[in-house]
């Protein structure tokens, strides 16, 4: 029973002691290792690695590519106008030993960017206008911003690899009146579009109402001409008819006559002696011509 309660704090002091040995260094990390907070050295290589119990000290550091990410802020441009920027940055630890002295964690090198990043970037687009900066030159900043910001971060032992501008947008308070000129500028705009559809289809509509009367009087007169020439030619025949047989051409126009003025149950009331009657007299009438 003594023996286990001894074993229990034997194996406490050993992992402890083990512990205070030796450290482990992923493959993706450096390591520094203190005494009483001065350098010792550095190390890089992964695996297990000895260092003195309870006197040194072991700082890791990711040495893989890290992400910056500002927060939004108001930026004055060269016309006067205020621009909301939101940007972001890579970067990564390249002497640890000064990032060590200097900034001595993650959190505090996030701090000291910002503070490097943000001074750049309010000088640099405080010489360029809102467009060149949304749109024109854009590219071109960055790199500058970037330029400058990785030769500030260097005194931090910090290789800063990017800077980029992920939003730049208008800030709340002049959104909603941008918005409604916008809306102004395309109403306007779709008006002067249905204005200048409308003129172009009264255009369309005359034009077309020029041709279609055009085309009705070109017919018409084809049609009067067309007719004449039908009239003229019946008179022909009909003169050339009379001429051969006066009494038959009579005969024949009379049946005309007859059959329109007889057609239906129109009834109709003549004068004995009317000329209209002539051929409906009896055979034997010595007045009927030819005995017809």
């Amino acid at each position: 029973m003594k023996r286990s309660n001894l074993l229990l704090p034997m194996v406490a002091v050993a992992l402890l002691a083990v512990s205070q040995l030796f450290f482990i260094v992923d493959e993706t990390q450096v390591a520094l290792v203190t005494e009483l907070g001065k350098f010792k050295r550095s190390v890089e290589e992964p695996g297990f690695h000895f260092k003195l119990p309870f006197v040194e000290q072991v700082q890791r550091y990711d040495g893989r590519l890290l992400n910056y990410d500002a927060s939004p802020a108001e930026i004055l441009t060269r016309d006067k106008k205020n621009l909301v920027i939101d940007n972001y940055a890579r970067w990564r630890i390249a002497d640890p030993l000064r990032f060590y002295q200097r900034v001595g964690t993650v959190a505090g090198a996030q701090s000291r960017l910002d503070d490097i990043i943000f001074s750049e970037m309010r000088q640099e687009l405080a010489v360029h206008d809102q467009s060149e900066i949304i749109d024109v030159h854009r590219e071109a900043i960055m790199n500058t911003v970037s330029e400058r910001s990785a030769k500030k971060a260097e005194e931090y032992g910090i290789e800063l690899i990017d800077v980029r501008i992920k939003r730049a947008d208008l800030p709340r308070e002049v959104e909603e009146s941008v918005y409604a000129r916008m809306a102004s500028e395309r109403a306007r705009i779709a008006k002067r579009y249905r204005s200048e559809g409308a003129e172009e289809a009264a255009k369309i509509r005359a034009t077309s109402d020029k041709e279609r009367t055009i085309l009705l009087a070109e017919a018409s007169r084809d049609a009067e001409e067309t007719r004449g020439r039908g009239d003229a030619e019946a008179a022909g025949l009909y003169a050339a008819a009379y001429e051969q047989d006066p009494d038959f051409y009579d005969f024949v126009r009379s049946l005309e006559a007859y059959r329109q003025v007889l057609a239906g149950d129109t009834t109709t009331v003549l004068d004995a002696h009317s000329p209209l009657l002539r051929f409906l007299e009896s055979e034997g009438d010595p007045s009927t011509p030819h005995g017809r």
